[in-house]
């Protein structure tokens, strides 16, 4: 049996601090565990306006991917910005908030900002089970 190619989505936000950071270890523990052939990385448009965050990953989404099971060595990197090579590498590109990363794309990578998925996940207390929704639904479409 051929192995499948091992495909892979980047979830960009902001400062790659909270919400793209969740939705690449949420995405890595339950495609993992399904044995998917794919794999999330994700990073950061602005990491300057990130100037609150402190350390790796913000302490709730810890918390609550420790809660799912889903805190692995990803959780530990520091935040990341994006690069155009991590663009053009991923197989798909979802971009956590349309109104507020459709305009860094058009600024930083004017190329790429009509070929990202779009979500619509605020930066606010519901993000979390936001973007838990957004990822369980991805990968159902990624099985289907």
């Amino acid at each position: 049996m051929k192995a499948l190619r091992q495909k892979s989505i980047l979830f960009l936000c902001t400062g790659n601090y909270y919400r793209s950071r969740f939705a690449e270890c949420l995405f890595n523990s339950v495609a993992g565990k399904m044995g998917l052939p794919w794999t999330a990385t994700s990073k950061g448009l602005a990491l300057e306006r990130g100037f609150n965050n402190v350390g790796p990953i913000s302490k709730s989404a810890v918390q609550v991917l420790r809660a799912l099971g889903a805190h692995g060595d990803a959780c530990d990197r520091m935040p990341a910005s994006a690069t155009p090579d991590d663009l053009s590498k991923a197989d798909r590109v979802v971009a956590l908030k349309e109104a507020e990363h459709r305009p860094l794309l058009l600024e930083r990578f004017p190329a790429w900002a009509e070929k990202v998925e779009y979500w619509h996940v605020e930066d606010d207390d519901e993000a979390l089970p936001h973007v838990e929704r957004e990822v369980m639904e991805l990968i159902a479409r990624l099985t289907a």
